[in-house]
């Protein structure tokens, strides 16, 4: 969709692929930046590992979009993301409308400092701790196998836990394999609506995730790109609507 923007808006678009190597990530922003481009936009890798390469950038005139990810500690044009506290909002509010109020309920938390784990964290407890009774809360680090180390070991300690809320759906597909493992019927929610996810649901192992919208991310970055260069201002951050995701619409 960044693509198709850019042609529609008449726009030349250069894209780079890091493959997840925050080190070729860098290299590709300094890459770019010696061609001569306008404007930088960036889904990082690394929150922190991409800082110095887009403070050189910024130092050459090149104005900066952010998507998905925070850029730490710099004052760029404008972040384009997911709404992750309104996300974990609706995911939280669904263990309530589906199991009512007042159970008990556990937390399987992203990489401690990664945004959209604090962003997660933060929505999960906007609905819980009025409307749940939190038991624990711990980081996976967002990764399946340890999400299912930790699930077991929340499971030992909690042996009534009715619901978990996992960061990610990589986290909440190891929680579904330490549940069953464990055989105890417990709603499992996600977030990322990966593919993986889309069938523990369908199969009816998994209750729910949420799905980001990641043609929109990059069509707005690129509508945004483009009015920076036509001098026009823009705002700081964009949110960007996510959606719940259950047997009904998987």
């Amino acid at each position: 969709m960044a693509e198709a923007a850019a042609q529609e808006l008449g726009v030349s678009l250069s894209v780079a692929d890091a493959g997840d190597d925050v080190a070729k990530q860098v290299s590709d922003i300094e890459d770019l930046v010696s061609s001569n481009i306008s404007i930088l936009i960036v889904n990082p890798v690394d929150s922190d590992g991409v800082t110095g390469a887009v403070q050189a950038a910024m130092a050459k005139g090149v104005r900066v979009i952010s998507v998905d990810r925070a850029v730490n500690g710099v004052d760029i044009d404008c972040q384009i993301a997911s709404d992750n506290v309104m996300g974990a909002e609706m995911a939280t509010q669904y263990i309530v409308d589906t199991l009512g109020e007042g159970i008990k309920v556990a937390e399987l938390e992203g990489t401690p400092g990664a945004s959209a784990a604090i962003d997660r964290s933060e929505g999960f407890h906007n609905i819980a701790d009025e409307k749940l009774d939190v038991v624990v809360s711990q980081t996976a680090n967002f990764d399946r196998t340890e999400g299912m180390s930790v699930m077991e070991n929340m499971l030992q300690a909690h042996g009534d836990i009715q619901a978990v809320f996992a960061a990610n759906d990589e986290m909440a597909l190891g929680a579904v394999e330490a549940v069953s493992g464990a055989g105890k019927d417990i709603l499992v929610v996600g977030f990322d609506a990966t593919d993986d996810a889309i069938d523990a649901i369908k199969a009816g192992r998994m209750a729910a995730t949420i799905a980001q919208q990641p043609a929109l991310i990059g069509s707005t970055a690129v509508e945004n790109a483009v009015k920076l260069i036509n001098g026009e201002s823009i705002p700081s951050s964009i949110p960007v609507e996510v959606t719940l995701i259950t047997i009904d619409n998987a």
